[in-house]
């Protein structure tokens, strides 16, 4: 049963739909990936403007949550990023550091057992195949298509389990 007297949830992804990664995909483009140098340098993404807006508009009429498939030991670094970007603070859902399971899993694992006491109004990620999983477990989708979709994010995303 959801809470209808606490504000419903806005969920954002962070790679690709709030933090621009093209500057650090040449790490995943090399054999073996360098998944380590891929996740330190991102405290320095510049942030997506059109997506920016969208929290910020959202934390109008929502609570904003972050719902993101880096691993858990690069919490700080992500949290340092927020803040520095202006975006609404809200609570962050991270990948369990050795968790290697498709994003598609992981995420609608955390949509199901966040929208068990709350309404989530819509679902933001740039990931297709969490946005179909989504929608098709009955959450309102909006899909991130401002940044460049890169082919070694999205392998990584549902092959290795890694972002």
């Amino acid at each position: 049963m959801t809470d209808s007297s606490k504000r419903p949830l806005a969920v954002f992804d962070l790679d690709n739909t709030l933090a621009d990664t093209a500057h650090r995909q040449r790490f995943l483009e090399r054999r073996p990936r360098d998944w380590d140098a891929f996740f330190a340098a991102a405290p320095a993404d510049p942030p997506i403007p059109e997506g920016v807006r969208l929290a910020r508009d959202s934390a109008g009429e929502c609570e904003v949550v972050y719902l993101t498939g880096r691993p858990e030991r690069y919490r700080q670094d992500t949290l340092d990023w927020l803040a520095a970007h202006g975006l609404p603070g809200g609570r962050l859902h991270m990948r369990r550091d050795h968790d290697r399971r498709p994003a598609r899993r992981t995420k609608l694992e955390t949509l199901r057992r966040l929208a068990r006491n709350r309404e989530i109004r819509v679902v933001v990620d740039d990931d297709e195949l969490v946005c179909a999983d989504a929608e098709q477990a009955g959450f309102r989708v909006l899909r991130a298509r401002w940044a460049s979709p890169s082919a070694e994010l999205k392998d990584a995303q549902e092959r290795e389990g890694r972002t």
